[in-house]
């Protein structure tokens, strides 16, 4: 029988966003279904002027799967349970979801693929237990940070983007002999952090799940001086922070925010590791450039995987849920198990002892550590 479904996409862009729109609208097309996408989250539901849903036939995801960003837009300013409304002259958060829902029915659409994160499938659970009909959530953030998945589309493009940019920041350090402090996108969950940086080659990496010592951290620097290795590269996570310290926000949260904006732990830190080593130190922040850009192979087909997934989960008749890899194979998992709370790196992984036995310094070594292994490499034989 035929269908008529919905595609939204919420809070951060990722790249691989409209391979998985493509993927949804052709399978649901060879199927005879009609396809709808809501522009910018769930607002597009409430414009009454054209524009703000589109007919998703073959013409118009025809050639899309790998361009970065999203034709459908997206907000993370977006959450119908605290929407901007207008009540005696000032704006204050108001709950729109009667509105959302009800338009959702007067279009005859029997289900919704939602693509986002933690954020859009919380979001998503709440929309279902006001009334509406299906939800199919499609797991979306470079931040990898989705419990009830192995991994999201986008992850992969953004280290590659931060790989690429620790390979060329290299040069410049060794030229000019500096400390380059390398802030990276992630949230509360250092897995770009971990995986750029061991990649990378970065000598040290600061994750949110394991506090550091600034003393270790100067230690590393000093231990790379001492043995004529006259730069140093310093990956760190937004959301790392120090040891009886607190993560560092740019911006907090308001009444319109899904999540306050992390910020700053990069400049703080090159400023200190520049007044207590001596060693020059510049910092870069890559920011939204790990979210931008052509979604690399790994994501292409990922998100493809996904997107043919949902569809067909919604064709078996089953009940709403996140598809996700599990273990290679893609599962449709219950909503509950993947909202409250996000999926970190795990301190005793094996990705983050391989760091450790390379030599990377996450900055909860004992005292002297990096002191003693250049001791070590420089005792004669």
């Amino acid at each position: 029988m035929g269908r008529r479904i919905a595609i939204n996409t919420g809070g951060g862009d990722a790249p691989g966003l409209n391979a998985v729109i493509r993927a949804v609208a052709l399978s649901a097309l060879n199927r005879g279904w009609e396809v709808l996408g809501i522009r910018r989250g769930y607002e597009g539901l409430l414009d009454q002027e054209p524009g703000g849903l589109i007919t998703l036939d073959r013409e118009a995801v025809r050639g899309i799967g790998h361009l970065g960003g999203t034709i459908l837009g997206t907000t993370n300013r977006g959450d119908p349970f605290h929407y901007p409304v207008e009540e005696n002259g000032k704006m204050v958060p108001g709950d729109i979801s009667p509105k959302i829902i009800e338009r959702f029915r007067s279009l005859g659409l029997d289900a919704l693929v939602a693509l986002g994160g933690d954020g859009s499938m919380t979001l998503a659970r709440k929309m279902i237990e006001r009334g509406l009909p299906q939800v199919v959530g499609v797991p979306k953030t470079i931040d990898n940070d989705l419990k009830g998945t192995n991994v999201t589309f986008g992850f992969a493009t953004a280290v590659e983007t931060t790989t690429e940019a620790l390979d060329r920041l290299h040069s410049t350090a060794q030229a000019h002999e500096r400390v380059m402090v390398v802030e990276v996108m992630g949230r509360h969950a250092g897995w770009i952090a971990l995986h750029a940086g061991i990649a990378g080659g970065a000598d040290v990496i600061l994750l949110p799940e394991i506090p550091f010592s600034f003393e270790r951290v100067c230690e590393k620097v000093r231990a790379r001086y001492l043995a004529k290795r006259n730069f140093a590269i310093v990956v760190v996570s937004e959301g790392a922070q120090e040891e009886g310290g607190e993560a560092i926000y740019k911006m907090g949260k308001d009444a319109y925010k899904e999540h306050a904006v992390l910020g700053g732990v990069g400049e703080r830190l090159g400023r200190r590791i520049e007044a207590q080593t001596g060693c020059e130190t510049r910092t870069v922040v890559l920011g939204h450039l790990q979210r931008g850009g052509s979604p690399v192979s790994f994501d292409r087909l990922l998100a493809q995987r996904l997107g043919c997934a949902a569809v067909r989960f919604l064709a078996d008749g089953k009940a709403s849920g996140l598809v996700a890899q599990v273990g290679g194979e893609i599962r449709l998992v219950p909503l509950e198990d993947v909202v409250g709370g996000t999926r970190g790196v795990e301190p005793t992984s094996d990705t983050v002892q391989t760091g450790r036995d390379i030599g990377i310094c996450f900055g909860d070594e004992p005292a002297g550590t990096f002191l003693k292994q250049f001791e070590a490499a420089t005792k004669p034989a």
